[in-house]
């Protein structure tokens, strides 16, 4: 999973297809509990979500709250959005289209 450093404060964190997911998500944690940074995170290459897969977000997303820092998911297709339609997390993630509208976003936010 290449993560890109955008700023100071911000990184871009491209996601792979499971089994390759689950550590890409352990990675970001590890990370985020090391530093506080706002986060993109990716799903253009993802083509499916389990249960595990959607705690590692849930985790991701109590230290974005928990730091005061930014979390915005982007690049989710149509199966992956009904994921998270069904499950309910719909409700609780910020979203956006692209990694670039994402990054102009979290800049407008700031």
């Amino acid at each position: 999973m290449p993560i890109e450093r955008w700023s100071e404060h911000v990184i871009v964190a491209h996601l792979s297809d499971d089994p390759q997911f689950s550590e890409d998500i352990r990675a970001i944690a590890q990370l985020l509990h090391k530093q506080s940074l706002d986060v993109v995170l990716n799903f253009s290459d993802v083509n499916f979500l389990n249960s595990s897969n959607i705690a590692g977000l849930l985790q991701i997303r109590r230290q974005q709250v928990q730091a005061q820092r930014k979390l915005v998911l982007c690049g989710l297709d149509t199966r992956l959005w009904s994921v998270f339609l069904v499950t309910g997390i719909d409700k609780i993630f910020q979203y956006s289209d692209d990694v670039s509208t994402s990054l102009a976003t979290l800049q407008l936010q700031r």
